[in-house]
């Protein structure tokens, strides 16, 4: 394991005992790394109007605004452990390790055979659970 991630499970342990401002930081970052990202393509925008005749001025200072709000931004998620799961989200990571597909890749027949599943084994679990209830009272 990285120095990288050791920081990161200790700031995600440090941050756990502290849900709100966790949230509040998790937004902030998400909110910069966003904002970077619009900056930075208006500014490219602007970049190519203006090398075609079409915008007359371009401030080039301003390419510092949006990348130092990526950066930030992009920091401030990474260290959170918030940047992938704000991004792809768990449960596609989750589908990805088990090697299904995707829920919107899935058919509606799909879906429905594993919601069925699901409600057999639940079920099957409440079968299960009183049947062992009804052997402890027997004792």
């Amino acid at each position: 394991m990285g120095f990288f991630d050791k920081l990161e499970d200790k700031i995600r342990f440090w941050f756990s005992h502290y849900p709100i401002f966790y949230g509040f930081i998790g937004g902030i970052g998400a909110v910069l790394f966003w904002r970077g990202v619009w900056h930075t393509a208006d500014y490219i925008s602007l970049y190519f109007l203006n090398q075609t005749g079409v915008v007359s001025t371009t401030d080039f200072g301003s390419i510092w605004d949006g990348l130092i709000s990526f950066v930030i931004g992009s920091v401030l998620l990474l260290i959170t452990g918030l940047f992938v799961s704000n991004f792809i989200g768990n449960e596609i990571i989750i589908s990805g390790l088990r090697g299904e597909r995707k829920l919107a890749e899935k058919t509606e027949k799909e879906v429905r055979t594993e919601t069925g599943a699901i409600a057999e084994i639940r079920e099957e679990i409440k079968k299960i659970s009183k049947t062992v209830e009804e052997i402890k009272n027997k004792k």
